[in-house]
């Protein structure tokens, strides 16, 4: 069997257990290689939840990708303009298709159904369209609660919108301020990962109050994109570093609060996503000349080691219901 054929039967297990009716599933398969050709250790950690749940975090990621794209893909030269207008025009559409529970592009129908599987908020998808297109204008963030804001739109409702999907041992609520808080530490992770790739693009995703405490503004960081950081810059972004890290801290209590079938997935990006602050630190903070990466090994170890708390999970589930 050769690995589109794996691939197409591994998605027909999934859809199957899940219960995904047949005019959906071609919408489903659509985000789940979205998924699989974008989000490597994203992709990678929904390999360890169970089949019925990966067609609905596909779905989410599958709609996310598809505007990220719109806004930040140079393949297409597009104006600010023109971006705009495509993402004026999805929101429509996107709040049309929650009104009416329907819709005939791929994406939407998927993510549609997966709303109304999962009771997802439709508030969230507000939220995170205003971000996106905060994307098109604005060009850096003078204060952290500045950031913040951002960050909430386009990072911490993705793991609020995970949450019913996860499931959880405990009433919703409590849950979700550490899901918010995770889905944030993920992105402030990308953020200093791809401080170069975002210069390019013209923004600077960290505050600008605080790398000016170390001396550091955005012209700083534009030299040393033709070469190493200097002092200066490596102290920021240390500190911008540790920052991330305590957001880890504060967001880490909540796996225990999800159902356990979800944790070791969690888990796995977890550690997968906070190892990506120790390559920028063993870089020597060298974020500006290459994109730094978990090995493709070290990825396949942790998901590898996991899969004992899988197996066990799955086990305690299936005597709970003999």
């Amino acid at each position: 069997m050769d690995t589109g054929t794996r691939l197409q039967a591994a998605s027909r297990r999934e859809l199957d257990a899940a219960g995904v009716a047949p005019q959906l599933r071609a919408a489903y398969q659509r985000c789940r290689m979205l998924n699989a050709a974008h989000g490597r250790t994203y992709f990678l950690a929904t390999r360890l939840l169970t089949p019925a749940q990966r067609p609905s975090v596909h779905a989410l990621y599958g709609f996310a990708r598809w505007v990220d794209d719109i806004v930040d893909d140079t393949e297409q030269p597009r104006t600010v303009r023109d971006r705009q207008q495509a993402l004026d025009q999805l929101d429509r559409d996107l709040r049309a298709c929650l009104r009416t529970g329907r819709s005939d592009h791929p994406i939407l129908a998927a993510l549609i159904d997966t709303v109304a599987r999962h009771r997802i908020d439709p508030a969230m998808f507000t939220d995170f369209m205003a971000s996106m297109r905060m994307d098109l204008t604005v060009r850096e963030y003078p204060t952290r609660a500045a950031l913040d804001a951002y960050i909430y739109g386009s990072a911490a409702v993705i793991g609020l919108q995970l949450l019913p999907v996860l499931g959880t041992v405990c009433p919703a609520a409590e849950a979700e301020p550490y899901a918010a808080a995770l889905g944030g530490a993920f992105q402030l992770t990308n953020f200093l990962r791809d401080v170069g790739e975002d210069l390019d693009r013209g923004r600077v995703y960290l505050p600008m109050e605080e790398l000016a405490a170390f001396g550091v503004g955005r012209d700083r960081l534009a030299w040393c994109r033709g070469g190493r950081p200097d002092r200066r810059v490596r102290q920021a972004l240390a500190d911008q570093v540790a920052r991330t890290r305590a957001q880890y801290r504060a967001a880490e209590p909540g796996i225990a609060l999800l159902a356990p079938l979800s944790r070791p997935c969690v888990t796995t990006a977890f550690t997968l996503y906070g190892e990506i602050l120790d390559r920028i630190v063993e870089s020597g903070y060298d974020v500006f000349r290459r994109r730094l990466a978990v090995s493709g090994t070290r990825r396949l170890g942790v998901a590898a080691a996991a899969l004992g708390s899988v197996v066990a999970a799955r086990l305690r589930a299936r005597r709970s219901y003999v």
